[in-house]
């Protein structure tokens, strides 16, 4: 037990380590605590077989992402968005998340959120709504998204997990989907009466007084829309038709071409099928788009597609290690828990991925834990969203860009940090979809 209590020091030190260097830092630090495993506790590293999948479907996504926003189609589908967000300024706090978790739901990453924060700010202000409200649940809307759509790092994870045992894709989202969804538009429903109207707000006035931000008339000016590249939406279809294309070919796998196996022929494994076919998109982009091919390594995308790559790499690395060398003292400590209340494993979801900040790498890292502990499969997928918990701790990206982005000062960490803007709405979303996954699992089940 001592050596164990060890370990998990090791492992929360390298999280907390690598959490503070950021980015590539956290799957670097992760492979540091294998390391220390290894050689202090003799501790077998994990296979990394498993890592290895997630991995190459993040890799194959990343590259049609990229190649659609050196083409132009991350800015097409920025301004459709903000064609919708701005139809109707007074229920911007209702519209805002959802069209954030749609840009998640088919774009796979939560990165293509933020040129939607200014203007989700501009309309707030200019309906007379509070900012807070609607850019802190569409903050957490568009991170909530990763874990229904079809393309995320997070989803390959679950396939290369549950695929095998009958819960691939359609089934996965058929519970995800409408479970976020869902846990959105309540969260919306919460947020809309969260905070003073921002006519009385003391804050925005003093900032309004003293000159730091300008009036709204002057502010909801719209500036001239940049002219898109030739063949911008073009990309972005593609791309929309790969997304397309894997749930199809995950709905009917007869559509698969049959490949031979250790039991006979059978069709092609879905993570090798996403693999393919976003490959195939990304090359197809190339070529009707005519992009350069030297611009996407270095387009954003990309870039934020290899930190997700080495953070699943280092983190699940050790997660899984971990986990592996002590699964029989876990299980007896947590299964009692487990069986009567397996509500509980949702719980530490959402602790785990407030320090991993990556919903790939928590899947990863603790969902073969639940299967260890006994929990059923259709509970485990009802519980996913739950690893939607790195609100918690407002130092992600996104949430930083949201406080930054809100120039009127509504959208704020308190004096105890986890009094943020963020808390209430992550907190009802995560909940509200767990609670209707449970539900919906068990009709699948």
């Amino acid at each position: 037990m001592i050596s164990m209590l060890l370990q998990l020091v090791v492992m929360i030190g390298a999280i907390a380590l690598g959490s503070r260097k950021g980015g590539v830092g956290m799957g670097l630090w992760g492979a540091v605590g294998v390391f220390v495993l290894a050689t202090v506790f003799d501790v077998a590293p994990a296979d990394t077989s498993g890592i290895v999948d997630v991995m190459l479907i993040i890799l194959a996504v990343i590259m049609a992402a990229a190649a659609m926003e050196a083409a132009g189609g991350i800015e097409y589908l920025v301004g459709v968005a903000e064609k919708a967000i701005r139809r109707n300024p007074s229920r911007v706090t209702f519209i805002a998340p959802v069209v954030s978790w749609l840009f998640t739901l088919g774009a796979g990453t939560a990165h293509v959120f933020y040129p939607l924060l200014p203007v989700i700010h501009d309309v707030a202000r200019e309906g007379g709504v509070r900012p807070e409200r609607p850019i802190a649940v569409s903050s957490i809307a568009a991170t909530v998204g990763i874990t229904a759509s079809p393309v995320s790092a997070a989803m390959a994870a679950m396939i290369v997990l549950y695929d095998k045992d009958g819960w691939g894709l359609p089934k996965i989202m058929a519970v995800a989907v409408p479970a976020t969804l869902l846990g959105v538009l309540v969260a919306a429903l919460v947020q809309s009466r969260i905070g003073k109207p921002l006519d009385q707000d003391p804050e925005y006035q003093r900032r309004l007084a003293a000159g730091e931000i300008e009036p709204v008339a002057a502010e909801g000016t719209q500036a001239e829309a940049k002219p898109l590249k030739p063949r911008a939406r073009w990309s972005a279809y593609l791309f929309l038709a790969g997304t397309v294309a894997v749930v199809v070919s995950g709905l009917f796998p007869d559509l698969r071409p049959e490949v031979p196996g250790a039991k006979g022929s059978a069709p092609l494994s879905m993570p090798a099928t996403i693999e393919i076919l976003m490959m195939a998109v990304a090359a197809l982009i190339l070529l009707v788009c005519k992009v350069d091919a030297k611009k996407i390594p270095g387009s954003e995308v990309a870039r934020s597609g290899l930190v997700a790559v080495i953070g699943v790499f280092g983190l699940s690395w050790l997660g899984l290690s971990f986990i592996g060398a002590n699964e029989k003292r876990i299980t007896d400590a947590l299964g009692g828990i487990a069986e009567s209340q397996p509500w509980f494993f949702a719980v530490m979801l959402l602790l785990l991925s407030s320090l991993l900040f990556s919903q790939a790498t928590t899947t990863k890292a603790l969902m073969p834990l639940g299967v260890a502990l006994g929990i059923p499969t259709p509970l485990l997928i009802a519980m996913w969203p739950a690893v939607n918990g790195y609100f918690i701790l407002p130092t992600y990206g996104t949430y930083i860009a949201a406080i930054n982005f809100d120039r009127t000062g509504t959208t704020k960490v308190g004096r105890f940090v986890v009094n943020h803007s963020f808390m209430i709405p992550g907190l009802v979303t995560v909940t509200t979809a767990v609670l209707a996954g449970f539900g919906i699992a068990e009709l699948l089940a």
